[in-house]
């Protein structure tokens, strides 16, 4: 079965300033899978991740060339609208950073800000928690003050501020990294169950876990795009004896 391509970068090149950070990246991310970007820290993964919604526009001298293409669009022209970009390919960050409201106005705040009747608001909220699997834990204390969740809560509810504006793309950078193992269990539950609605492309340091929530893996070194494939491929019989030794431990 062929599976449609939601999101496609070719040649792509990007420099913080004078300093080239990635090299000629070719990617296909297909829809309603999850890609996985694994390789060590400083590789490329995360600068990867926010070319793909020009997250990197922010960074003084950031400049990114090549095509970045979402549902055959150019990402990267300049005729596109960030604001629109960012609300179809949405993004979870390493941190949690729920704003300082009520668990429920971080969920409805996006879609206030984009003039949603107040009247759909709530129903969409609910919604949006249920997707990201802390409804049940919070539905008695909407209007407290998100800031008293705990870690794994908090990012949760992070997932549910960004699905409420239903992105197409959902990038989602070490999400898990410091939660505990029952919280970050949680987490790649709401993404096996999310996949079946958007794409999610992950950026994971866990070998672990890019085994047991990817479809496909891609390995990054040095800025460069070293090997992708199916998850089960790269897992047990990667191309290269490089991603083998980082998959394995070996690496370095």
């Amino acid at each position: 079965m062929t599976v449609e391509c939601k999101l496609t970068t070719r040649n792509l090149d990007f420099f913080y300033g004078k300093v080239q950070a990635l090299f000629d990246v070719n990617l296909n991310f297909p829809a309603n899978r999850v890609t996985a970007l694994i390789g060590p820290s400083g590789c490329g993964k995360s600068t990867f991740l926010r070319c793909l919604n020009r997250m990197n526009d922010l960074i003084p001298g950031a400049r990114a060339t090549g095509a970045i293409q979402l549902d055959g669009e150019d990402v990267n022209s300049p005729r596109t609208d960030v604001v629109s970009l960012r609300r179809r390919v949405g993004m979870v960050f390493q941190k949690p950073n729920p704003f300082p409201k009520t668990i429920f106005e971080n969920v409805a705040y996006g879609l206030r800000v984009n003039g949603m009747d107040k009247a759909l608001i709530a129903g969409r909220v609910e919604e949006s928690l249920r997707r990201a699997a802390i409804f049940d834990e919070v539905k008695d204390r909407l209007h407290a003050s998100a800031l008293g969740l705990s870690g794994g809560q908090q990012q949760r509810l992070c997932i549910a501020r960004a699905l409420a504006v239903e992105p197409q793309v959902l990038l989602m950078d070490e999400p898990a990294s410091a939660l505990d193992p029952i919280a970050t269990q949680k987490i790649e539950e709401s993404i096996h169950e999310l996949k079946h609605q958007l794409t999610i492309i992950i950026v994971t340091h866990n070998m672990q876990q890019a085994a047991r929530i990817s479809d496909r893996t891609a390995f990054f070194y040095m800025g460069k795009l070293i090997e992708e494939d199916d998850t089960g491929v790269m897992f047990t019989r990667p191309k290269l004896n490089q991603t083998e030794d980082y998959i394995t431990g070996r690496f370095g």
